[in-house]
């Protein structure tokens, strides 16, 4: 795996860091594609019931595309024989991840960090911390990140925060939804692992297949969901770990999930 990006098991999670502290923990190819491979270990990975994506250090969780002017796979260049974008493609590779993604937002998430911590499920920001979409201070608009934002945001607070490229508080993050709590900077690592407590001891198949009919449910129209949400939930009654919910319910112990 990269050395731009690094990851721990730390018990039934795994941790991992964009490793750029330097510059801020920007986003180019190598971070990009370093993060598609530890999805790709940790989903990989029986023992994994959950990912906490974060960056390096203390100056920041994500400050977007590397804008340095000798950045090495910087996110605005195009092989015209190839035009997909490194960034699209690891937008991707987290909506079809099954495994719960936590953001642990340790300090400024701007333009596409912005848009990497709305690709991730849940959320939990340090009250320090700093967000925005400042694109439009440089000639640009958060293009690339727009369809994630426009999931999270609603119009009229995105609308704003694009034309106007303001940073805000974690505690504005909270009223609008973006982030799911927040905590003193000494208290984040505390917070982040209370909320994974109340992840990784549900039954991982519940979990798995939630995940997969939420997205698909989203761009359904109201009649298309329907339809799948009838079809979905008597499949999921017949799985090992439903089988074994019930069980352990009736017989008022902790349930054993294998995932199955």
């Amino acid at each position: 795996m990269s050395e731009l990006v690094v990851s721990e098991a730390r018990g039934a999670s795994r941790w991992i860091f964009i490793n750029r502290h330097e510059r801020r923990n920007a986003l180019n190819q190598g971070v990009a594609e370093g993060l598609i491979a530890a999805f790709d270990a940790a989903e990989a990975d029986p023992a994994t019931r959950a990912i906490v994506l974060t960056g390096a250090g203390d100056k920041a969780f994500c400050a977007g595309g590397d804008l340095q002017p000798d950045a090495n796979g910087a996110p605005f260049t195009v092989d015209p024989s190839d035009p997909r974008n490194f960034i699209i493609r690891l937008f991707r590779r987290m909506e079809q991840c099954t495994l719960p993604i936590v953001a642990r937002v340790n300090g400024p998430a701007l333009a596409g960090g912005l848009g990497l911590l709305c690709a991730c499920d849940l959320a939990v920001a340090s009250s320090s911390a700093r967000f925005g979409t400042p694109e439009s201070g440089v000639g640009l608009f958060p293009m690339m990140i727009l369809p994630y934002l426009q999931r999270v945001l609603t119009p009229r607070a995105l609308m704003e925060l694009c034309i106007t490229g303001e940073l805000f508080t974690a505690e504005e993050a909270l009223a609008m939804g973006l982030v799911n709590y927040i905590a003193p900077p000494e208290e984040l690592d505390a917070k982040t692992g209370w909320l994974l407590a109340r992840i990784v001891d549900k039954s991982p198949t519940a979990v798995r297949l939630g995940k997969i009919g939420f997205h698909a449910m989203r761009d359904m129209t109201l009649d298309q969901a329907f339809d799948y949400a009838q079809l979905m939930l008597p499949m999921m009654a017949q799985s090992k770990d439903a089988i074994e919910g019930f069980a352990a319910f009736r017989e008022k112990r902790k349930a054993n999930w294998t995932g199955k």
